[in-house]
């Protein structure tokens, strides 16, 4: 027989929704989003799950790509433009995109009149480096610990000779 005693390992809908906080990427203007991070609220530590909404006129976070972590998205409602490897293609309902390592940039734009709702997912690594093309910025997390570069500034290591 099934039981409505709460568990930490099950979220209910409408707690999800009562969970869900707001994000905007300080590099886009148009970054406007709204989620819950279902995989961190269950406990997962090395994968990660959210569900997204992006209303209308708004984007995801920027264009970028990562050289550690797999990323994964799937769309459940409504309609976007992803932006995969510098070509606009038009996603919808059961469409679904996977972004291997090293380096597929990608990002999600909805120019359209009703709200987007995916998932997204993939490894929470302790290390990862991801580049923004648009922007010439590569950003290294260890951990908490977060450092942004222009990558026109970086230089090439060359070993000194015994």
């Amino acid at each position: 027989m099934a039981t409505d005693k709460p568990n930490l390992y099950l979220l209910r809908a409408a707690e999800i929704r009562a969970r869900e906080q707001s994000f905007s990427h300080p590099w886009n203007r148009l970054s406007e989003l709204s989620g819950a991070q279902l995989g961190a609220m269950t406990g997962l530590k090395r994968t990660g799950v959210n569900i997204a909404r992006i209303p209308p006129g708004k984007e995801s976070f920027v264009y970028h790509s990562h050289w550690a972590e797999e990323e994964w998205i799937y769309v459940l409602a409504g309609r976007a433009i992803a932006r995969i490897d510098g070509v606009d293609y038009e996603v919808g309902p059961g469409d679904f995109m996977g972004f291997p390592t090293p380096g597929i940039a990608h990002h999600l734009m909805n120019p359209f009149d009703q709200e987007l709702v995916y998932l997204m997912g993939g490894e929470r690594r302790t290390i990862e480096i991801a580049d923004f093309p648009d922007l010439g910025k590569r950003m290294i997390r260890r951990g908490n610990e977060i450092d942004i570069f222009d990558v026109a500034d970086a230089r090439g290591f060359a070993p000194v000779d015994e």
